[in-house]
Parts: structure tokens; sequence; C-alpha cells
């Protein structure tokens, strides 16, 4: 199917999209982190998918259209988070600082502070702004923002599955978008952080941050950005294969159009007075390294609560059907 097989009506939903044909693959990893395991054949139907994450200028007119007020921009009511500290219920987003030198990796505090006033029109605080990064992907997005976007373009968020599929661009069990070896001949394939994090990038692929969307070449299927630059939201609540599961990871069976758990299921059991789901984050982002986090990769994954907000956090849109 093209474009021209399209509706004219549906013209502008489709463009910008790229169609994914219906396909058996082997989704997950087992040569990384053990939430990726285990490596089970998987098949997906033909959907069309954005080419790129969702822009600035894109969501700026999904705003002025609509009026739309992101949960970073409204100040959290302290009876929804208990225990919260005196003079944080107000409104912000949380905010990558570079340190100055070698810290605890175990703890993501030492480079995450919570910055009151950097919502997706300041991405780095209230003295920030988005000129000249009109076409970098949109962050400082919840889940429920990147929901209502995508409702008001007609569009779906993907499935865990088929942003997946959709990554590894018609390759099959291979650890990036374009092969095995993470750059080629040298070569810079994705924005992620080049030395070692949370202090020294190098810079090698040419940002410190974010980047505009089409900076660096696309996967097989004309995709961009599907690892590296900033993470995105799925549908999929946050699950993780049970022991008993992985000892069929042989089985013949193949499972069509997976969906993650239940919200209940996606709770953060280290912290048990926390009922606030988590859903499934894909490709990784510009903060990813190889000496920490290395989920630029289309198997890799992560759980993110609904209500978080950052500014390495974006999301892309489906549509199915068509």
């Amino acid at each position: 199917m093209t474009l021209s097989n399209v509706d004219k009506s549906q013209a502008d939903i489709y463009a910008g999209m790229v169609l994914i044909p219906g396909a058996i693959f082997a989704m997950g990893s087992e040569r990384f982190y053990p939430e990726e395991a285990p490596v089970r054949r998987v098949s997906v139907d033909p959907f069309w998918i954005d080419e790129t994450p969702v822009t600035n200028r894109q969501f700026a007119r999904f705003v002025e259209e609509t009026g739309h007020v992101t949960l970073a921009e409204i100040a959290p009511d302290p009876k929804d988070y208990p225990g919260m500290l005196p003079g944080m219920d107000r409104a912000g987003s949380l905010v990558f600082h570079k340190t100055r030198g070698p810290v605890d990796t175990g703890n993501p505090g030492n480079w995450w502070r919570f910055e009151f006033g950097a919502d997706w029109r300041h991405p780095l605080g209230p003295g920030s702004s988005l000129d000249g990064i009109e076409n970098h992907p949109v962050v400082h997005v919840a889940y429920a923002d990147a929901e209502a976007y995508a409702r008001w373009a007609g569009k779906k968020l993907p499935t865990e599955a088929e942003f997946e599929y959709a990554a590894r661009g018609g390759l099959d069990n291979m650890d990036y978008a374009w092969g095995d070896v993470l750059a080629p001949g040298g070569q810079m394939m994705a924005n992620y952080w080049q030395g070692l994090f949370p202090f020294a990038n190098q810079c090698l692929d040419g940002w410190e941050r974010s980047s505009p969307v089409k900076s660096f070449p696309a996967n097989g299927f004309g995709l961009y950005d599907m690892i590296g630059n900033v993470w995105e939201w799925t549908q999929d609540w946050w699950s993780q294969a049970s022991p008993a599961k992985k000892q069929h990871k042989a089985s013949c069976c193949v499972l069509s159009n997976p969906r993650g758990g239940s919200i209940k299921a996606s709770f953060d059991p280290s912290q048990p007075q926390v009922r606030i789901g988590r859903k499934v984050l894909k490709g990784g982002s510009h903060l990813c390294a190889e000496n920490y986090c290395q989920r630029y990769r289309p198997a890799a994954r992560h759980p993110e609560m609904i209500d978080t907000s950052t500014n390495h956090i974006g999301f892309r849109c489906v549509m199915r059907g068509g």
C-alpha cells in the first residue's frame, strides 16, 4: 500500500509515515540485560509508523489547536504524592546535568534534577526555549501527553513489539538497527553518549544533547532515530518474563501481536508505597553510553512511571488497519 491508495481525506494523517509490512521476527535479546530475555518468535500485523519522533514544531501545532497543558506544566497535588517534601508542589520536570567527574552510577540522583519551570517549551529549565531546536524531538511529555497528541492526530502509540520490529528495519537478531557493530568504520549511526557517562561526553556524533530528527541514517524501513536521541513511549504496561516462561523459549509457538502486562503488575516492587503504573520505553537516548545503559538497541527496554517527564523522553505514533 502507498499513499496513492489512501483516501485523500486521510492523506494528512499518513503524511510522514511509513508502512511496515506484517512479519514474524525474533523479539528480545540474551546478550545484554536480563529484562530483554528470552528471545521469542513474535508476529505483528502491518502498520504505519511516523518516520521520526514527534518534533517540537509538531507538538506546538497540537498545543496551539487544542490548548493542551502538559503534566509538567501542572503543579502536583501533595495528596497524590504522600511524603512530598515541602515546596515541591510546583510545576516542573526532570533535567539532566552532566557531573564534574566520576560519580556512583547506581544513583541517578547524581545527574537528574527536578527543575521548576522545565517543560516542553523550556527543555532545560525556565531560562531555556525552543529557539533553534524546533526540529528536535519534543521532550518533557508524560504518557498522557503523548496519548493526547496521538488522539488529536488520529493515531495511536505503538506497542512494544511494533516499535521493536520497526526499529530493527528488517534485520533479525542483530544488536543494532544496522547490524552487530555499534560504529561501523567509526561512523556514528545514532545519537548516544560517547565517552564516560555522566561526566565526559566526547560528542563524536556532534551532539551534546538531543539532535534534529533525520540527523543520522535511516534504518532499512526508512525510519529515523528508532534508537538513540530520545526514549519513546509505547502503549504497553511494563512486564517481565517469569523464570517458568524463560524455560520455554525454544517453543515453536509464535506470539501474535503481543501486549504488555497489567497496570498492577507494572508497579515498581522497590517502591511498594507508590501505586503508579509503568509503561515500556523503547529506543534508548542520547544519555545511553557504553559504560552505562547500553540501551541504544532495538531489543532494549526500560520501565517508566506514566506521570514522569524528562528531557530525554519523547514519542512517535502509529496507525493500524490502514
